[in-house]
């Protein structure tokens, strides 16, 4: 939590012997999924989601900023205002969603107030949406809502306890053969769908499989939630912040995959081998009559029972194969490359909900997590605060003082410190303002420090179970099964995993740069 604070002194401290603003400098870009910020240099995005802005100049917070720009006051008194958030968060002495809503709710007052007058009294008049309106990822809100109103109802055709049967008769019973199956699995369905839909999705199929082997379904949603940030490596359209640093640095989508993928093997190997040693629930079955009697017990599980609507079923597999590719293939068709993911989602919930709920909506509503919604709501407004106070830009200054480490050493402490921010705010956003320092101190898309920003706010999101979208799926998901798992107690579980597939990453890069894949400096 301190990591934030001292960010921002460092930061400061950066831009006291600087000017204040570089010249072409862009603006920050909030969390908008599927629409990168503007880098510091016009660049050919070649995938369909990333956009570069006509006016690079452009600040996409104009009509909403007060009269009083971002000061050291501003950012020192809202950085230790994010600390506060987080840290009353960590405690759980009340809800996460109401501590964000009153976080979201003060830092606005103060954001209006005459001691900052950051934000515009008039701020949402002439056609614009009020300033909490805007920050909100909608995107992201609409594909919560969208896919669990979706699984909810596909779920009742018997879709997802068939095909979780079908896996679970694959392990022949053995909990470390389930894992893997699940395993691979999830990182699978990270790098082509969205992280929260893949954890919605591999988490239902995973709470069907051990309930009806009898066994705890902690281990596998835990692992599962971490999973899927290492598989967001995989492809340059696997997480926001891959298309956000990778298009800015001009990467192309096949050296994206030559590059990453087996950090993502290894990682995933490593993080299913820690498990099976962390978790005496999911020992491969060694004894000859234990293997029997397991794969004896799976053999007597009938699939097909589960069905009673052979075409309700039939149409439920159908709905779920058009919304894999349709979160797949959503940046290249033409019309859904401008509605959004959320389109997706919330377009095959409408369906399902007139074909099979028409009288039903209120019930398939109230099956919606809604504190998971308010919860991510209050987040961005946080976030978006958290930019107009220059926090955010702090953050990115502080880390032109680790790029002055050089080399190796400068490449493990951008890593290390984007995964440590990464891991208690949103991102995207920080994604962005890192892109954006690199971009400034004109790093060549060879240089290895963008592959730290990747690695770093990727695998920072598995340190926190706020730290990714899909690690507060998976931590909702644990409590919906009466598995009491506190803040501390998942950082607890979750750091050694997170240190090892950091130290991975470290030398994995340093591998790469040994081999001439990537250099340790901004240019070749």
């Amino acid at each position: 939590m301190l990591l934030i604070l001292i960010w921002c002194i460092a930061g400061l401290h950066s831009t006291s012997a600087q000017p204040p603003e570089l010249p072409g400098q862009p603006s920050i870009l909030l969390a908008q999924e599927g629409v990168p910020a503007p880098s510091a240099t016009p660049v050919d995005y070649e995938h369909p989601q990333a956009e570069v802005h006509e006016n690079e100049h452009e600040d996409p917070l104009k009509d909403y900023r007060g009269e009083s720009k971002s000061s050291s006051k501003s950012k020192v008194f809202f950085g230790i205002l994010l600390v506060l958030i987080i840290g009353i968060m960590s405690a759980e002495v009340v809800d996460k969603s109401i501590v964000t809503l009153l976080g979201a709710i003060t830092c606005l007052a103060f954001a209006y107030s005459p001691f900052f007058e950051l934000l515009r009294h008039d701020a949402g008049g002439h056609g614009h949406p009020p300033f909490y309106a805007y920050v909100v990822d909608w995107s992201t809100i609409g594909v919560i809502i969208g896919t669990s109103i979706f699984v909810e109802i596909a779920s009742r055709s018997g879709i997802f306890t068939w095909s979780a049967l079908k896996l679970t008769k694959m392990s022949k019973g053995d909990p470390y053969r389930l894992l893997v199956l699940y395993s691979v699995l999830t990182v699978l369905f990270s790098a082509f769908l969205n992280n929260v839909t893949a954890m919605i999705i591999v988490g239902s199929l995973t709470v069907v499989s051990c309930q009806r082997l009898e066994i705890k379904v902690l281990p596998y949603l835990f692992i599962e939630g971490l999973l899927t940030n290492v598989g967001g490596l995989l492809t340059l359209i696997s997480s926001i912040p891959n298309i956000i640093v990778g298009n800015t640095a001009g990467i192309s989508f096949a050296w994206f995959f030559v590059i990453a993928s087996p950090y993502v093997v290894l990682a995933t190997w490593i993080t299913v081998m820690m498990a099976k040693r962390k978790f005496d629930t999911i020992e491969k079955l060694e004894d000859e009559a234990a293997i029997k009697e397991a794969k004896e017990r799976v053999e007597e599980f009938d699939e097909n029972e589960v069905v009673t609507d052979r075409k309700f079923f039939v149409i439920a597999w159908l709905g779920m194969v058009a919304v894999i590719l349709g979160f797949a293939l959503q940046s290249y068709l033409p019309v859904l490359s401008d509605m959004g993911l959320e389109a997706v989602a919330l377009g095959a919930a409408a369906l399902f909900l007139l074909l099979f709920a028409p009288h039903k909506v209120e019930e398939a509503l109230n099956t919606v997590e809604w504190s998971l919604v308010v919860f991510f709501a209050s987040l961005f407004v946080i976030i978006g605060v958290m930019e107009l106070a220059g926090v955010l830009e702090a953050i990115g200054d502080g880390l032109e003082i680790l790029l002055g480490l050089g080399g190796m050493l400068a490449t493990a402490a951008v890593t290390w410190s984007a995964a440590m921010a990464s891991s208690v705010t949103d991102n995207i956003p920080l994604a962005v303002v890192l892109a954006k320092i690199l971009s400034l101190k004109g790093a060549e898309s060879a240089s290895a420090y963008w592959w730290a920003v990747i690695f770093g706010a990727n695998l920072g999101g598995n340190i926190t179970p706020i730290g990714s979208a899909s690690t507060v799926v998976a931590m909702t998901v644990i409590k919906k099964q009466n598995v009491d798992l506190s803040f501390l107690g998942f950082v607890k579980m979750a750091l050694p995993f997170a240190i090892v597939q950091l130290i991975l990453a470290t030398v994995y890069l340093a591998a790469l740069s040994g081999v001439g894949m990537v250099v340790n400096s901004l240019t070749v």
